[in-house]
C-alpha cells in the first residue's frame, strides 16, 4: 500500500512515530444502528498510577479535534499538584472511535486491509462511550472517581452518568449540551458541506489519491473557530487591520488561514465528518422520554460549567443540565472573553471547577 502524504490528511497513520500514545485492543463494537466496527483500537495516554483498589482513575473526555494527549491541548491541568493531581490519581485520555490519532476511525486500516475511507459507519455519542466501556473493562478500571469533558467530551460525560452512575463517582460537564440546537445543527451542517464539496472528497475516499480534502477541512474549521471565539474578539484583536504582507489579507483572514493550517497537521477530514454528525445526532433524551426525563434520572454529583461569552454552547444549555439533574452542583459560570474555547485558556478557573467536582466524587 502506498504511504499517504500530508496533502492528504492529517491522520496518525501505522508508519508514523506513536509518541507516547499506547493502543489497547478492546474487541469489537457493536453500533446504535446495528453494524459492527471489527477489532476496535484505542489510542490512549495516561498519567500518575492505578492504585491497588482501582479506585483513582479519572476518565477525561476530549473535545472534538481534541486527541489522547491532555497535556498537550489542556494546558496546566495534568500533574503534581495541578487540578488532575498525578500524586493522588491515575488520568487517562482515550482518544474516539472515528477519531484519527490512533483509535480505530475512517483513515484507518479496516479488516480487508483498506483504508475504511466511506465504508465507516455512522456513530453516536452512544456509540463512543460503549467503546470506552469496553475500553475501561480491558484496563481493569470498574468505577471513574471523575468523568469530565468538555464540548464533545461533556457529551459524552453525560452519557455516562445516564447509562453508567454506577461506573462513576460524578461527572464535569463544560461547555456542553443534552441535546445539540438547531443552531448548532445549521453551523456544524454547513461545516460538513465545506468538506464534502471539495473536489478532492471523494465521497470520502481519498486515502490513494495525491491529495485530500484539505481545503474544504480548512473552510470548515475557519467556520468553526469563529463559533470558537467571540465577536468582541475578533474585533479588539484584529478589527479591520490588513495583515501588512504581500497576500493583501486582513489580520483575521491570516489568523484563521492559520488554525485551518494547524488542523490540517493533525486531523483527517473524515474524521471530522463522523465526530460532527455524531454531536449533531446528540440527544441525552432520545429513547429515554425526553431531555428532562434523562437528566431527572441521573443518580450521580454533576457539575456543569458554562462560560459567559460562549456562542456555540451558550449559558442555557448548561444550566438545563444543572436544573433538572437532581444531584447536580448550583451552575458555575466562568467569564471569559475568549468564548467557548474559554475552557482551554481559563485554566485557574477550570482547575478550581476540576477540585470541586472531585470533592464531591462519591
Amino acid at each position: 500500500m502506498r504511504e499517504i502524504n500530508a496533502s492528504v490528511t492529517g491522520a496518525w497513520l501505522e508508519h508514523h512515530a506513536p509518541g507516547d500514545r499506547r493502543f489497547l485492543k478492546i474487541g469489537d463494537v457493536g453500533l446504535e444502528d446495528g453494524e459492527v466496527l471489527k477489532d476496535v483500537t484505542i489510542a490512549y495516554q495516561s498519567w500518575g498510577e492505578l492504585n491497588a483498589k482501582k479506585d483513582n482513575a479519572i476518565l477525561v473526555n476530549h473535545a472534538m479535534t481534541g486527541w489522547s494527549d491532555v497535556a498537550g491541548w489542556w494546558p496546566s491541568m495534568v500533574g503534581p499538584g495541578l487540578p488532575f493531581d498525578t500524586n493522588k490519581y491515575f488520568v487517562v485520555c482515550p482518544n474516539v472511535i472515528g477519531g484519527c490519532q490512533g483509535s480505530t476511525g475512517p483513515s484507518s486500516l479496516a479488516p480487508d486491509g483498506k483504508r475504511y475511507g466511506s465504508r465507516f459507519p455512522s456513530l453516536t455519542i452512544r456509540d463512543m462511550v460503549k467503546a470506552e466501556i469496553q475500553f475501561s473493562d480491558v484496563l481493569g478500571i470498574e468505577k471513574y472517581r471523575l468523568a469530565v469533558g468538555p464540548s464533545l467530551g461533556g457529551m459524552r460525560s453525560l452519557e455516562w452518568a445516564v447509562q453508567l452512575p454506577h461506573r462513576v463517582g460524578a461527572i464535569c460537564t463544560i461547555g456542553s449540551s443534552a441535546v445539540a440546537t438547531g443552531d448548532q445543527i445549521g453551523t456544524w451542517s454547513i461545516e460538513l458541506r465545506a468538506i464534502k464539496t471539495d473536489p478532492n472528497f471523494n465521497n470520502g475516499d481519498y486515502y490513494e489519491q495525491d491529495a485530500g480534502p484539505i481545503a474544504g477541512m480548512g473552510i470548515a474549521r475557519r467556520i468553526a473557530h469563529l463559533t470558537y471565539r467571540t465577536e468582541a474578539e475578533m474585533d479588539i484583536r484584529f478589527g479591520r487591520e490588513l495583515q501588512g504582507d504581500d497576500t493583501g489579507r486582513y489580520a483575521v483572514e491570516s489568523y484563521l488561514d492559520h488554525q485551518a493550517d494547524k488542523l490540517a497537521h493533525r486531523f483527517d477530514a473524515n474524521t471530522y465528518i463522523a465526530l460532527t454528525e455524531a454531536m449533531i445526532s446528540h440527544d441525552i433524551g432520545r429513547g429515554r422520554g425526553g431531555v428532562a426525563a434523562a437528566l431527572e434520572s441521573i443518580s450521580v454529583p454533576v457539575v456543569a460549567v458554562s462560560i459567559d461569552t460562549d456562542r456555540l454552547f451558550p449559558v442555557r444549555l448548561q444550566a438545563e443540565i444543572a436544573d433538572f439533574a437532581p444531584h447536580a452542583a448550583p451552575l458555575v459560570t466562568i467569564s471569559s472573553p475568549f468564548g467557548h474555547d474559554g475552557f482551554l485558556v481559563e485554566v485557574e478557573s477550570v482547575g478550581n471547577v476540576i477540585r470541586t467536582a472531585l470533592d464531591l466524587a462519591k
